[in-house]
């Protein structure tokens, strides 16, 4: 399929005209993309798809499915994760500045039902197509939908019918967008993979890449990113990691990038905006059951453990006198959801956890392939993306399991969520939330 310049034959307008606006009378690429006809044929590019048996040729839009794990032993070029969003395309634009060679790619991670009212896996295959016109760069739309399904998706199914709440987010940059995104990248010849994270990355003076904070407190995702090996880091480049949020808008206004002002997405990337609780219960069964406080008063019903996370507020339904409810705790067994009264309750804090799967992001030495654990002692961590840095001491239980022991009480730690350990701003990576209990065992 051509890209977009050649289908239009026009120029870009930057995404300045309303979406719809058809009395437009600019002939440019970001009107054409909005219309019906060319809508159609980019519809058409998500049909059927075909196997990447070569490098694309300049200036091709193609839609593949990636298979193959082939390191490329020469890689010259810079990929880029375009998703439609501001983040990734500022980020291109960046490198393409920058004099890199830089060529997009459209991730395509779920298509079970991409063609319902909540997803946005078109439009935001249009705005990326849109930003790679632009910038000057080609696009691949690439399908990773199997390698998703098989080890994010399975594991968040998994992870629900436990009674946790997991994070497919961690998963996916571990499992999908830095191993098998990084894969393909590096069978066609790139020497890094770029994402829009805010994130840095540091090669110090003893030869080990370290993952940092990014500078923007408010939009650090260096948590996100914790289970990332030496060898994905070695290859993956951060270029937002050193802005905030503010000057990345207005990078994309100034290079009139159509995505300057789209909305940041939010929650898990298949789900989109559609409501959480339908789309889980076409996939695992539920069963009702009674909310009762600790001292075992029924106040109301749940519809199904999984629907709900420990400080869960809002949706549980339970009226009268007195403060708001929270979820304090789950009783798998007899199916019965704890519930208390007030912010503040005891039973939401928790002075220690335990974790497993653990993963190090720091190897012992240059070179080495995967992560060396750090040593007991004390650091800081966020058990939740966005809080505040919580001092701790590092415990280890055995090879695969430690506690993290808090200076001051947590709120609402979760299993299945991630604990992720820091050494001021050095991500040193972390584990899997399996138990929080309020004294330390």
């Amino acid at each position: 399929m051509p890209p977009v310049a050649a289908l239009t034959g026009r120029k870009s307008c930057g995404g300045n005209v309303p979406t719809g606006d058809n009395d437009c009378k600019r002939a440019c690429t970001c009107c054409a993309i909005r219309r019906p006809k060319l809508k159609a044929a980019f519809q058409a590019a998500f049909k059927g798809s075909l196997k990447a048996k070569k490098q694309p040729k300049s200036g091709k839009i193609r839609r593949l499915i990636f298979t193959g794990h082939t390191m490329s032993s020469t890689p010259q070029n810079i990929i880029v994760g375009l998703s439609g969003g501001v983040d990734s395309s500022v980020t291109a634009q960046l490198l393409k500045q920058q004099g890199h060679h830089v060529r997009g790619v459209f991730m395509q991670n779920w298509e079970d039902d991409d063609n319902d009212e909540y997803c946005s896996i078109k439009q935001d295959s249009f705005d990326a197509i849109a930003v790679a016109d632009i910038v000057g760069i080609d696009i691949d739309i690439v399908n990773f939908a199997g390698q998703y399904k098989d080890k994010v998706f399975a594991y968040f199914l998994q992870e629900y019918q436990a009674g946790r709440t997991p994070n497919p987010d961690v998963l996916c940059n571990a499992e999908i967008k830095f191993k098998s995104f990084l894969d393909y990248a590096l069978e066609h010849g790139a020497q890094a993979l770029a994402t829009g994270h805010y994130a840095r990355k540091e090669v110090r003076a003893d030869g080990r890449h370290y993952l940092l904070k990014g500078l923007d407190e408010n939009k650090d995702q260096s948590y996100f990113l914790y289970r990332l090996q030496p060898y994905q880091l070695e290859r993956a480049l951060f270029p937002l990691g050193s802005l905030k949020k503010p000057e990345v808008r207005r990078i994309a206004a100034e290079a009139n990038l159509p995505t300057a002002a789209k909305k940041d997405s939010t929650g898990i990337c298949f789900i989109g905006e559609r409501p959480f609780r339908e789309f889980l219960q076409k996939y695992l069964p539920t069963a009702e059951g009674e909310m009762v406080t600790p001292e075992g008063k029924v106040v109301g019903r749940h519809i199904g453990l999984m629907f709900y996370t420990l400080g869960q507020r809002k949706g549980l339904g339970i009226g009268g006198a007195g403060e708001p409810w929270f979820v304090a705790g789950k009783d798998l067994a007899a199916n019965k959801l704890i519930v208390v009264q007030g912010h503040d309750h005891p039973l939401l804090f928790s002075g220690s956890l335990t974790m497993s799967q653990l993963s190090w992001t720091l190897p012992a030495q240059a070179g080495d392939r995967e992560g060396a654990a750090p040593p007991p002692g004390r650091y800081t961590c966020k058990t939740r993306y966005r809080m505040a840095d919580a001092p701790c001491e590092l415990r280890y239980l055995d090879n695969n399991r430690a506690e993290l022991v808090f200076d001051t009480p947590q709120w609402a730690v979760t299993p299945g969520q991630s604990a992720v350990l820091y050494d001021g701003d050095v991500c040193l990576g972390g584990g899997i939330i399996d138990s929080a209990a309020s004294e330390p065992k």
